[in-house]
């Protein structure tokens, strides 16, 4: 997809952040002084859209600094600087995807129910099928009914190929059978689906250890990728479920999914920071190009302008 259409879709699925953000600038910048009053409005907005505290005291420090060196500041001035300390906040650590040496790449995707799990590795299978690889999806969420029926239609419409078991087999045992198929069909990535049963129960962070160490006996290194998929509507319940799967599995990256059902857009800057854990994809719609691999800069532009 061209730059401008990647632009133009992050600023739509941006939309409710972007003018939660830029409502307060804009009177802030018209209304021709920086006061304690101006500045609490935009402590709350930011701090609102979830940029965090540590961030959002940096975004004010620009504020204050900008003014205090230029006096009046054009509207664009000052979200020229608010966005580059957002990119070099974004940017400390952000990376591609992780690819292995030798193929298969794996990818383990986990989270909690409802985040937009399964559909994201659809998404992001038909984002590798498109650049010409050969993709698997493992259906090691055997315990959510229809779990793996879902994964199986969203396998035929992508182009991926799919290995499964029987409804409550051992997920471990699913992730095995895909890792062993990946390397007999010369598959360029498996794409690990897992059960997202409460973050609170032990028992399911077991299981995906169990699943974790079950691929690396079958492939160096294995999982190449573990990338939690987050629902950015949830706001801080988001950071509390990052820290408990972090903690569990050890997180390579994140998702984020429904950026344009919130305003609280800034949560992709908060658990970033927070983690040192690197966003790689966010998700701003329904659609299949509605996931799209995160650049810190086009994400600040997204927001800001």
């Amino acid at each position: 997809m061209a730059l401008r259409g990647i632009l133009s879709k992050l600023k739509t699925g941006l939309k409710k952040t972007h003018d939660r953000i830029t409502d307060p600038l804009v009177r802030l910048v018209t209304g021709r002084r920086v006061d304690q009053d101006a500045l609490d409005e935009l402590e709350a907005t930011f701090l609102l859209a979830d940029m965090g505290v540590e961030t959002t005291d940096r975004l004010l420090g620009v504020i204050r600094e900008t003014y205090n060196e230029e006096g009046r500041v054009e509207m664009t001035r000052l979200v020229e600087r608010l966005e580059a300390e957002l990119v070099g906040e974004l940017s400390e650590d952000a990376s591609p995807l992780n690819v292995a040496p030798q193929p298969p790449t794996v990818i383990l995707v986990v989270g909690v129910n409802g985040t937009g799990k399964t559909t994201t590795i659809a998404k992001l299978g038909k984002m590798m099928v498109d650049d010409g690889k050969r993709v698997l999806f493992a259906a090691c969420d055997t315990f959510r009914a229809a779990a793996i029926e879902q994964l199986a239609i969203w396998a035929d419409r992508v182009g991926a190929d799919l290995v499964k078991h029987q409804h409550g087999a051992d997920p471990a045992a699913v992730a095995f059978d895909a890792a062993e198929a990946g390397l007999a069909r010369g598959t360029d990535s498996v794409m690990i689906d897992t059960a997202g049963r409460l973050h609170t129960k032990v028992n399911l962070m077991e299981e995906i250890k169990k699943i974790q160490r079950t691929l690396a006996k079958k492939i160096a290194d294995a999982p190449h990728e573990t990338l939690l998929v987050l629902d950015a509507t949830t706001g801080q319940n988001a950071l509390q479920q990052a820290r408990l799967f972090n903690d569990a599995l050890g997180l390579t990256g994140l998702v984020l999914t429904k950026l344009d059902g919130t305003a609280k857009g800034g949560i992709v800057v908060s658990i970033q920071r927070e983690f040192h854990i690197p966003v790689k994809f966010i998700g701003v719609g329904e659609g299949f190009d509605d996931l799209q691999r995160f650049v810190p800069a086009e994400f600040a532009r997204a927001l800001l302008e």
